[in-house]
C-alpha cells in the first residue's frame, strides 16, 4: 500500500501471530532483492482496549513508534482484510495511541496525539525546553524545532526546498548526539500561512516521497513559531496532505491511501 508514494508492506498479524527478525525485515524491505517499502507494518491484536496494535518496522529493521501515512493505510488494510467492520478505529503503538477514520474513495483521516515539546520526552538533550535549538553538523549550525509526535523529529526552515541538501544534512542530524534515539529530519519551505512544502529524511529509512508524522511535526513546529494558521496544506514530493492543529491538543491529518498489490512471502 502507499499514501502519496510513501509505501508500506502490510501484514496481518491478527489472524496468525507473526515474528520478524531485523534481518527478515531488511530482506522484505529491500527494493532490489525483496518487495521494497519505506516501512513494514504489522496489524496485531491489542490487549489494552484499542482495536489494533500497530507494529512499525523501518527498513533497517529497527522499530518506530509512529508512522502517520502508514497508520492511515492500516485503517483501510484491516477493513479490506475483513478484520473489522468499524469505520473509526483506535490504534496503539509502542509509543502512542490515536484514532483513525475511514472515508470514501480511500481517504483516511487520523487524529494523532498532541505534539510533545519537552526535550526529555522526545528525547532530545537540552538544558530546558525552548521554541528553537542550535545544532552543529558538518561545520554548519542550524536552528531546529524538536518535537515528538510518537517519534522524534527535528524541523528546520529552508529557502529553497529543491536544493535543501536533504541527503547530506538529513543523516548528519539524524545521528546527532543530542538525539539519543536518532531523529527524523524535516526540511520546510513556507509558501504562505496556509501552505508548506516539505521533504523528510526518515530515521532508519532515508528520504521518502511523503511522511505523515513528518508533516505533523512540521506543522506543530511552524505553528508554535507562529508562522502558519491552524489549517495547512503540506506538499511533499509525492503529493499533498491536509492538516489542522490549533496550537494545542491532537493533530488532525487527512489524505489518500492506495492498495497496490497482494502476494505471499516465504520467511524460509
Amino acid at each position: 500500500m502507499h499514501s502519496l508514494g510513501n509505501d508500506f508492506v502490510m501484514l496481518d498479524g491478527v489472524s496468525a501471530p507473526i515474528a520478524l527478525s531485523p534481518e527478515a525485515v531488511r530482506n522484505i524491505a529491500d527494493r532490489h532483492r525483496g518487495i521494497g517499502c519505506d516501512q513494514l507494518i504489522v496489524a496485531e491484536p491489542c490487549a489494552d482496549g484499542a482495536d489494533f496494535f500497530m507494529r512499525i518496522y523501518n527498513t533497517d529493521g529497527s522499530e518506530s513508534g509512529q508512522c502517520g501515512n502508514g497508520a492511515r493505510c492500516l485503517s483501510r488494510f484491516v477493513r479490506e482484510q475483513g478484520l473489522t467492520e468499524k469505520q473509526t478505529l483506535e490504534i496503539e503503538t509502542i509509543s502512542t495511541r490515536f484514532t483513525l477514520s475511514l472515508g470514501t474513495k480511500g481517504q483516511v483521516s487520523a487524529e494523532l496525539a498532541a505534539p510533545v515539546f519537552e526535550p526529555q520526552k522526545i528525547p532530545f538533550r537540552a538544558g530546558e525546553m525552548a521554541d528553537g535549538y542550535s545544532v552543529s553538523v558538518g561545520g554548519q549550525t542550524f536552528r531546529i524545532g524538536a518535537v515528538s509526535v510518537g517519534n522524534p523529529h527535528a524541523v528546520l526552515l529552508v529557502d529553497d526546498i529543491d536544493n535543501a541538501g536533504v541527503a547530506e544534512i538529513g543523516p548528519a542530524i539524524e545521528y546527532h548526539p543530542d538525539f539519543p534515539e536518532r531523529t527524523n529530519v524535516g526540511f520546510v519551505q513556507i509558501e504562505d500561512r496556509a501552505h508548506l512544502k516539505l521533504r523528510v529524511w526518515e530515521r532508519g529509512v532515508g528520504e521518502t516521497l511523503a511522511c505523515g508524522s513528518g508533516a505533523c511535526a512540521a506543522v506543530s513546529v511552524c505553528r508554535r513559531w507562529e508562522l502558519i494558521d491552524d489549517s495547512v496544506s503540506v506538499t511533499l514530493p509525492g503529493g499533498t496532505l491536509a492538516l489542522f492543529w490549533p496550537g494545542s491538543g491532537p493533530v488532525r491529518m487527512s489524505g489518500p491511501t492506495e492498495r497496490v498489490f497482494d502476494g505471499l512471502w516465504s520467511l524460509e
